[in-house]
């Protein structure tokens, strides 16, 4: 169960945002970049009236900030769609962000770019003036010739001078030409931060989607663990089920009995931690060793168990009930199958920072025609080591000189 609501939880799709963080300092950074630019180039171009200008450019930053936060909010509104609706979204949305800045630029940089021109035309030798109908005017003092053409009219008080239509009031073209300019300026912009926001989306999305990847391969690899620790415990249980009841058939009650409470010990050992956790080497070793004191009970003369655990080697973590198939199999191909006194051995070691443990026996190997119950035991230790440690594993079984032998070699840790 845990098992399947772990995968269930890992195939669950999140919603992925971009931190909040991250979006109001590529806000601001945007801005105050262009802040430094166009108060760059203002100073580049020889305008003397600095102060004037960054306070009003201060302000229409201040306002970008706020048209762009209100872009992000309509685009979080869209940001688990695809990426060409979030893309059509920011083409959309950010017009009229574009064109609200542009206006507030101009309202405040109305009055100091008509000072501007007046400058400029006076450093030119000519004026710039509106008449009553709203019409731009430039005015030029009338040429020499024309003076002296015209002596008898010219007045020194009033000197003549030629007048042309700059600006004309009623081609409201001319009006929003500079908005519209202005505008699109900012819309680049606006759809530049927005192209950086989805960048960022994407990237936060595909992180969540390695996590959750790396997630559910967790919990898949737990639960193909746990399946085969499961398989152990059943065909164990039958084995010892069926050795009891030989027992009790046979009329031999006291080792029944006895053999009755070792499976108890055994079981409340085995089960007590969890199916895809490590156990301590020791603790596998105990519980080995009450395995053996059941098979005792069926073969008192016929065998013998030898445990060679280093005290260093105690706290070495192993799979849980990863040596039962293979002590299992020494019982049932060499003690069960001979009549004379079989020596198992379990022996752990260390070897260059791997942790080694053979189970051997000085049976008969495996007979020839064996079940093939012998193969799916060792298979289901290869699989466990490789679905806890991966390929970095070592694992051999084969018949000896006098046995069989069977070694893992895995990662050596001594933490849990």
């Amino acid at each position: 169960m845990d098992s399947i609501k772990s995968l269930y939880a890992a195939s669950q799709k999140p919603v992925v945002s971009v931190p909040l963080r991250t979006v109001l300092a590529s806000i601001i950074g945007l801005w105050i970049v262009y802040f430094v630019l166009i108060s760059a180039r203002g100073a580049m171009l020889g305008l003397d009236i600095q102060p004037d200008l960054l306070w009003r450019r201060s302000i229409v930053c201040a306002f970008a900030v706020f048209i762009t936060v209100a872009l992000w909010f309509i685009l979080r509104l869209f940001e688990q769609q695809k990426r060409w609706v979030l893309f059509a979204v920011a083409l959309v949305a950010a017009f009229p962000g574009a064109i609200a800045i542009a206006q507030v630029n101009q309202v405040l940089f109305t009055s100091l770019n008509e000072r501007l021109e007046q400058k400029y035309a006076e450093e030119r030798g000519f004026k710039l003036r509106r008449d009553e109908s709203g019409n731009l005017l430039a005015e030029i003092d009338a040429p020499q010739e024309w003076q002296l053409r015209n002596a008898d009219d010219f007045d020194p008080d009033n000197p003549p001078a030629i007048t042309f239509v700059l600006q004309d009031a009623k081609d409201t073209g001319q009006k929003w030409y500079p908005l519209i300019d202005a505008a699109l300026s900012r819309y680049y912009i606006l759809l530049t931060w927005s192209a950086l926001y989805i960048a960022f989306l994407a990237i936060a999305q595909a992180r969540e989607a390695e996590r959750r990847e790396q997630k559910f391969r967790s919990a898949a690899k737990a639960a193909e663990i746990r399946s085969l620790r499961y398989q152990v415990n059943p065909h164990f249980l039958f084995n010892t089920l069926n050795s009891l009841s030989a027992l009790v058939l046979t009329g031999k009650v006291d080792r029944a009995e006895r053999m009755i409470q070792t499976i108890s010990r055994f079981y409340r050992h085995s089960l007590a931690d969890e199916p895809t956790s490590d156990v301590a080497l020791a603790d596998e070793f105990d519980l080995q060793k009450l395995y053996l004191d059941i098979e005792a009970v069926r073969f008192p003369d016929r065998l013998t168990c030898d445990f060679d655990l280093p005290q260093d080697l105690e706290e070495a973590r192993v799979p849980g009930m990863i040596l039962q198939p293979l002590v299992e199999n020494s019982v049932k191909y060499a003690v069960s199958n001979v009549t004379r006194n079989i020596t198992i051995r379990v022996v752990a070691r260390e070897e260059f920072d791997r942790l080694v443990v053979t189970v051997s026996d000085d049976g008969p190997g495996v007979p020839e025609g064996a079940p093939h119950g012998f193969g799916i035991g060792l298979a289901n230790v290869r699989d466990r080591l490789e679905a806890r440690f991966g390929p970095d594993i070592g694992f051999s079984s084969a018949p000896v000189p006098g046995g069989y032998t069977t070694e893992i070699r895995i990662p050596l840790t001594r933490h849990g």
